[in-house]
C-alpha cells in the first residue's frame, strides 16, 4: 500500500489521518515554492505552525509517520557509520575536455558527427547543453514517488547511502508531483551556494574556528557526516540532470524532455539550459555562461553538451566508462597556486582592519588577481599565511579573492608569523579587538581618513543632525576633492566652492548651505549618534542624554559611571571611554561646538525615575493615530527601549493592524499585548 493509500483508506474530513494527509500537501507544496521556486505564498510563521501540527499528530499517532513525512526533514538518529550502497546503473563520469575555447565545443561535435556517419552536407545535430555544476554527484531513488534512498556515487558501482543527510535539503521532494513510477532514480548534484558558503565562514570567524576551504569541499563533507542535524546547519541545495534505473514510467525522448518533466515533478532543475544546434550552438552557449559565470549565485567548472535525442545516445554507447554522447567543457580555474610578496593592513570605511596578502599576479577565475584579502588575524593565524608562502588562491563569483590555504613544505626559512598592528595604519590611532569579536578596529572614527566619507554620511543622516541633501555623490565629491577632510569643514564651505563642484548650480549649493544651516540646531542625542561611536545606536544616544545631561559629562565619564547608564554594558562603556580619550575625537567634538552647533543640555531627565524606565517594547503593525516614529519617541522619552524583535525579555508588544509574526511571537511567549489606547495609559499623564 503506498502512502497516499494509506492516509486515504477510510480516512473522513475528521479523522487524524485525513488531516495529516491535508498537512503532507501543504507543506509539500509551501517548501516547493519556498526552496526551488523561491517564491513563498505564505510567511515563515503559518509555515511553522503547520509543521508543529503534523508533528503533534504525529507524536499522537505513531502509525501516520511515513518516511515522505515533511518531519522527516529535521532530524534522524546519529549514524555510526554510511553503509555502503551498490548502484542498479553504474554512475559513471564524462569526458572532460580542457580545450577552453571554442575549439573545444567543436572537437566534440566532429566527434559525434563522425560516430554518427554524417556528412558536411548534413543536418546540424541538436545538442541539450547545461551547466557543470561544482558539488558532488547524488542518486535519489524514488519508489511510487517516495524518496526511499540517497547514495553518493563513490567509485561509480557502490556509493554510500546518505538518506537522512539528503532529506535534510530542503528542495529535494520527499514525494514527486504526479510520478507514482515503481522506480524512478534520480541522478543530480548536491551544491552549495556563495552566499551560503560565505555565511557559514562567518559565523566561523566570528566563533573563531576553522573556516571552509571552498563550497565544493564543504557540500561534499557535509553530506557525509553522521550526523543529519550537522548537515541541516550547512544549508545545502540541488539540481537534477539526469536518470538512473527506471521502472513503469515513460522516458521521453530527448533529453531537453526529461529535465522538463524532472521539474514538472517537483524536482529542481537549473534553468540555464537549453538547446543547440551543432558546434556553432555549443560555441555560443559555451561563450555566454562564460561571460554570466560570475553572476550565477553558485560555482560551476564549465557546461556539459549532451546529445539530445535518447535514441541516438543509445546509438553512440560508451568509450570505456563515458557516454560517447556527452562531454564537459571547462572554464578556467577558480583556485590557482602563487606567492604572497607581502601583507598589508587595509582600513574600511567602518573603521574595520583586514590583512591583505599582496601576491605574485595570478590569472584566476577568468581576471589576474594580485591581493587577496586574510579576513582577520585569527584567520591569518589559523591558515599560518606568511609572507614568501606558496598559497592556493581562490576567486569565485563577485566574492573577494582569498587565501584558502598555504603549502607549508615551500616555506622559506625563517619566515616570520603575521601579528595585527595595535595602531591603525592609516591614522595612527588605538586599534581595538573586543572581547567576543574578530576583528580589529580604528577608534579615530571622526579623524581617519579611510572612514572619513562613512563618518560624514553618518553624521548628515536623518536620525542623527539630518543635513538635506548631503548624499553619497556629493561627499564623494567633496572628499575626493579635498575641499572637505574633517566635519568641521562642512561648516566652514561656502557658495563658490560648492557651485564649484560637477553638477552643482548656485541653487542647489545655497540649499546645502541652507540646510548645513539648519542642522547646526540639533539635540544632544542625535548629536551623539552622529559621532558614530561604535555600538551607540539612537536608543543608547537617548539613555546618555537622558542620565548625564551635558555632553562634557559624557566626554568625561569612565567605565563606571557609564555602566550605570541603562542598557549600557561593559563593552559599550569601554566603546564610549576609548572614544573620548582620544585627543583627536574630542577635537573634533571641539570644532564641531566651535562651529556653531548647539542643542539645550539640562540636568537628567525624569524619564531615568518613570515607571517605564528600563522596559522594552516592541511596536508592530499600524496605531490608529500614532506613526512608529511617533510611538517610539514618546516611549524613550518615558525611559522606555524600544527593540526590533520580540524575545523573553520583552515587556510588552504594542500591536496596530496588520500586525505580523511579531505579534504570533509575543502570544507564543506569554508577552504582554497593548493596543494604542493600552499603551497611552501607561505614558506618564495618560
Amino acid at each position: 500500500m503506498t502512502t497516499l493509500d494509506f492516509f486515504s483508506a477510510g480516512a473522513a474530513p475528521d479523522d487524524p489521518a485525513f488531516r495529516a494527509r491535508e498537512l503532507h500537501r501543504l507543506l509539500h507544496h509551501h517548501a516547493h515554492r519556498y526552496y526551488v521556486l523561491d517564491a513563498p505564498e505564505i510567511p515563515d510563521a503559518e509555515y511553522d505552525r503547520l509543521f508543529r501540527e503534523l508533528q503533534a499528530l504525529e507524536a499522537a499517532h505513531p502509525e501516520l509517520l511515513t518516511p515522505d513525512s515533511p518531519t522527516q526533514r529535521v532530524g534522524g538518529k546519529v549514524l555510526d557509520s554510511l553503509t555502503p550502497v551498490r548502484h542498479a546503473v553504474p554512475m559513471l563520469s564524462i569526458e572532460t575536455e580542457t580545450d577552453t575555447t571554442a575549439q573545444g565545443a567543436q572537437d566534440f561535435d566532429a566527434r559525434v558527427r563522425k560516430a554518427l556517419g554524417l556528412q558536411d552536407g548534413d543536418a546540424p545535430v541538436e545538442y541539450a547543453a547545461e551547466l557543470k555544476f561544482d558539488g558532488l554527484a547524488m542518486s535519489l531513488r524514488y519508489e511510487l514517488g517516495a524518496l526511499v534512498q540517497a547514495a553518493t556515487r563513490g567509485d561509480g558501482e557502490t556509493g554510500e547511502d546518505v538518506t537522512q543527510n539528503v532529506r535534510t535539503i530542503g528542495q529535494i521532494p520527499l514525494r514527486l508531483k504526479g510520478c507514482e513510477a515503481a522506480v524512478l532514480e534520480v541522478r543530480g548534484e548536491v551544491y552549495m551556494r556563495r552566499d551560503d558558503f560565505e555565511a557559514l565562514n562567518e559565523k566561523q570567524r566570528a566563533k573563531g574556528e576553522k573556516t571552509f576551504i571552498n563550497p565544493r569541499n564543504t557540500a561534499a563533507g557535509a553530506i557525509r557526516q553522521l550526523d543529519p542535524a550537522l548537515v541541516a546547519q550547512r544549508r545545502l541545495s540541488f539540481f537534477a540532470y539526469g536518470l538512473g534505473e527506471v521502472q513503469g514510467w515513460p522516458v521521453p525522448a530527448t533529453h531537453a524532455r526529461l529535465l522538463d518533466a524532472l521539474q514538472a515533478m517537483g524536482l529542481p532543475v537549473c534553468a540555464e539550459r537549453a538547446v543547440a544546434e551543432g558546434a556553432a550552438g555549443l560555441v555560443a552557449f559555451h561563450s555566454a555562461i562564460g561571460e554570466r559565470r560570475d553572476a550565477l549565485p553558485f560555482d560551476i567548472d564549465g557546461v556539459v553538451y549532451k546529445v539530445n535525442a535518447l535514441a541516438l545516445q543509445q546509438q553512440l554507447g560508451f568509450k570505456t566508462r563515458e557516454p560517447r554522447w556527452a562531454v564537459a567543457h571547462k572554464y578556467p580555474a577558480q583556485e590557482m597556486l602563487t606567492t604572497v610578496q607581502a601583507i598589508e593592513v587595509q582600513v574600511g570605511r567602518t573603521g574595520k582592519l583586514t590583512p591583505v596578502a599582496k601576491l605574485a599576479p595570478v590569472f584566476v577565475g577568468g581576471v589576474t588577481v594580485t591581493n587577496a584579502t586574510l579576513h582577520n588575524e585569527d584567520e591569518a593565524r589559523r591558515k599560518d599565511v606568511r609572507v614568501g608562502d606558496t598559497v592556493i588562491v581562490r576567486r569565485a563569483g563577485d566574492v573577494i579573492p582569498e587565501v584558502v590555504a598555504v603549502l607549508p613544505e615551500k616555506r622559506q626559512t625563517g619566515a616570520e608569523v603575521f601579528t595585527m598592528p595595535h595602531a591603525c595604519p592609516v591614522c595612527g590611532s588605538v586599534a581595538v579587538r573586543e572581547e567576543g569579536e574578530a576583528d580589529y578596529r580604528c577608534t579615530g572614527g571622526l579623524f581617519c581618513s579611510a572612514q572619513r566619507k562613512q563618518a560624514m554620511l553618518h553624521f548628515a543622516s536623518r536620525r542623527a543632525v539630518d543635513i538635506e541633501g548631503l548624499g553619497d555623490k556629493l561627499v564623494d565629491q567633496l572628499v575626493d576633492s579635498g575641499v572637505v577632510k574633517t566635519l568641521p569643514d562642512l561648516y566652514r564651505l561656502g557658495l563658490t566652492a560648492l557651485a564649484a563642484l560637477d553638477r552643482m548650480a548656485d541653487k542647489s549649493a545655497q540649499n546645502i548651505l541652507d540646510a548645513l544651516e539648519k542642522s547646526r540646531q540639533t539635540t544632544l542625542p542625535r548629536f551623539l549618534y552622529g559621532l558614530g561611536i561604535r555600538h551607540v545606536g539612537e536608543a543608547t544616544a537617548k539613555a546618555l542624554a537622558r542620565h548625564f545631561g551635558k555632553l562634557d559629562a559624557i566626554m568625561d565619564a569612565g567605565e563606571d559611571q557609564l555602566l550605570q547608564v541603562p542598557d549600557v554594558g561593559p563593552i559599550v562603556a569601554q566603546s564610549i571611554h576609548t572614544f573620548f580619550q582620544q585627543a583627536h575625537n574630542r577635537e573634533v567634538v571641539e570644532q564641531l561646538r566651535a562651529c556653531g552647533l548647539r542643542w539645550e543640555e539640562g540636568e537628567p531627565s525624569p524619564a531615568a525615575q518613570s515607571p517605564l524606565a528600563g522596559k522594552t517594547f516592541v511596536l508592530t503593525g499600524t496605531l490608529p493615530t500614532l506613526s512608529r516614529d511617533e510611538a517610539r519617541e514618546l516611549l524613550e522619552a518615558a525611559g522606555a527601549k524600544v527593540a526590533g524583535s520580540v524575545s523573553k525579555k520583552t515587556d510588552y508588544v504594542v500591536a496596530g493592524e496588520e500586525a505580523g509574526s511579531k505579534l504570533d511571537k509575543a502570544l507564543e511567549l506569554g508577552v504582554a499585548v497593548l493596543d494604542e489606547a493600552g499603551l497611552r495609559a501607561l505614558l506618564p499623564g495618560g
